[in-house]
Order: C-alpha cells, then sequence, then structure tokens
C-alpha cells in the first residue's frame, strides 16, 4: 500500500538492475516514490554494486523473495526472458499486485501475459524511450527519463487502475507518457529505435579493417549505437521480426533510390534526396528541443 501522498509504493521490485533498471531505482529513491526498492538479478556482485550506488536497498538473486512484497515489479530484462519471468513471479507477488516491463518489444510479450496471471495480479506493458549503448548500473541516472516518452501499452482486458498505476509511476519519473496498442508499438519501434541499431550495426561490420585509421566523426556518430548489448539486440530483433523486416524493406527501397541516382550521376536527385533528408532531421531536433523545455 502507498505510505503517503508522496511515497505511492511501499516496495518496488526491480527484476534487472543494470541501466535501464539501476536509472529506475535511482528516480524512485532520489523521488521518494516507493519506501523500499528491491533488486533481483543474477549475480550477488552486481546486486551490489547497485546497492552501492544507491539504485536499490538491498537485492537477492532469487526472483520469488525479490517480489514477495512488491505492489509493483518492473521487469528490466531482456525481451526473449519477460514472459517467463513474470509468470513466475505472479505465482510469489501479493494477490492483486501490478507487473510491468521496460522492453523494447511489446506484442508477443503482452499476448503471453494479458489476462493470463493468477490471484488479481496484473501486467502491464510499458517502454521508456531512453537509454543508451553504454551498459551496467554504473551508467545509471536517476534522470535518465526526463522529458522523455514511455510508451505503455494496455489492452481490452487491461482495468482502469493497473493502467493508471503504470502510466502514473512512469510520469512520476519525469516521463511524457503515450498510450498505444502493442502492435502499434512495435510497428513503430521498428521504425526508429530497431532499424537504426540493425543499420549501425550492418555499417560497422561493413567497414574493412584497412580504413579504420581515417575513421572520423561521421562514422563514429553513425554507429555509435553499434556498441549495444548484442545479446539484447539479438532478442529485439527476433521477438520482432515482422515490423523490422517491413522496416527494413522501407529503407532499402530508399537506399536503392540513392543507388540509382548515384550510377545515373543525378545531382538533382541526389539534391532532392539530401534535402528531405535535412527537412525530416531538422525537424526532429526541434521536437527535441521543445521536449526539453
Amino acid at each position: 500500500m502507498a505510505t503517503s501522498n508522496r511515497t505511492r509504493f511501499d516496495t518496488i521490485a526491480i527484476v534487472g538492475v543494470g541501466l535501464i533498471g539501476g536509472s529506475i531505482g535511482l528516480a524512485v529513491r532520489q523521488r521518494q516514490i516507493a519506501r523500499r526498492v528491491i533488486g533481483v538479478g543474477r549475480r550477488a556482485a552486481s546486486l551490489g554494486q547497485a546497492r552501492r550506488r544507491g539504485a536499490i536497498d538491498c537485492g537477492t538473486t532469487r526472483l520469488a523473495s525479490g517480489v514477495a512484497d512488491a505492489e509493483l515489479t518492473i521487469f528490466c530484462t531482456p525481451v526473449h526472458l519477460i514472459a517467463e519471468q513474470a509468470r513466475e513471479a505472479a505465482t510469489h507477488c501479493p494477490a492483486d499486485a501490478v507487473l510491468s516491463d521496460a522492453g523494447s518489444t511489446k506484442r508477443r510479450i503482452v499476448e503471453r501475459l494479458d489476462g493470463a496471471m493468477p490471484r488479481g495480479v496484473r501486467f502491464v506493458g510499458a517502454h521508456p524511450l531512453a537509454g543508451s549503448e553504454n551498459r551496467g548500473v554504473s551508467e545509471a541516472r536517476a534522470d535518465l527519463f526526463v522529458g522523455r516518452v514511455c510508451v505503455v501499452t494496455p489492452t481490452e482486458r487491461t482495468g482502469a487502475r493497473e493502467a493508471e498505476t503504470v502510466s502514473g509511476f512512469w510520469r512520476s519519473l519525469g516521463s511524457r507518457v503515450l498510450t498505444m496498442s502493442p502492435e502499434a508499438h512495435d510497428q513503430a519501434l521498428a521504425h526508429t529505435s530497431h532499424l537504426p541499431h540493425l543499420a549501425a550495426a550492418a555499417l560497422a561490420v561493413a567497414l574493412p579493417e584497412k580504413y579504420h585509421e581515417v575513421v572520423a566523426t561521421g562514422f563514429r556518430d553513425t554507429t555509435r549505437i553499434a556498441a549495444s548489448d548484442p545479446e539484447l539486440w539479438t532478442a529485439i530483433f527476433i521477438e520482432n521480426a515482422g515490423p523490422l523486416l517491413d522496416a527494413l524493406a522501407s529503407y532499402e527501397g530508399t537506399l536503392h533510390k540513392f543507388r540509382r541516382a548515384l550510377e545515373s550521376r543525378d545531382a538533382r536527385k541526389l539534391l532532392q534526396l539530401w534535402n528531405q533528408s535535412c527537412s525530416k532531421r531538422q525537424r526532429l531536433a526541434g521536437d527535441d528541443g521543445r521536449r526539453r523545455e
């Protein structure tokens, strides 16, 4: 139960206390959103680091004990693990508890969990659009979610209380909450997140070794996210393969336009494509600025 107007939860559990989970913990504790934050992880050493950083109050490698008192549990593990972990947690957490996540894919996770929890436990999908190519709780920041979008993906089976619990939680961390269906989320993120990671990875792989010494800022900036966690992103690609293939086909179509313009030495067409690129990028930069005001 919430203990005051400011402290909305008694206990929150975070499963996976890395960059995202650690940042959630830091923000929750800094903003006094919960009396106690429990970290659940695979390695005691990592949980100890999270505790020393102030991201959690205590940690455990046992999921059952970690969620036993948690009114809200957030899963920040690779997307292919979330559904199984949530099913296990639902048998050990308090009745009527709310489970959520921070995964970059939603449809398959929600399909496996929606309405399938025991004892009134409910799952509501969420995805904060924040993070970096860096990993681990050492990179966590309490302000990571401030001004950032968090997509919440309720379904027809989701109760108003559970949806507002998750939406309100992310708003309390400083996020701007958008509501989308799991399917719409995955289609959108295939274009705005998953395809850019794939393109950056492909560009990095394609670089011949003999040119490493002449790599400059443009290549480094474009491939920054190619340094992201390989296990995490492999799981995301597989979980969202259909929408990602659609996004890839669209990207390949645009690359083909550039190729044809180059092959025909069509400067006018190349200029037209570049102008489209500049216009879209400038609008994105303007949106970013307004969201931070």
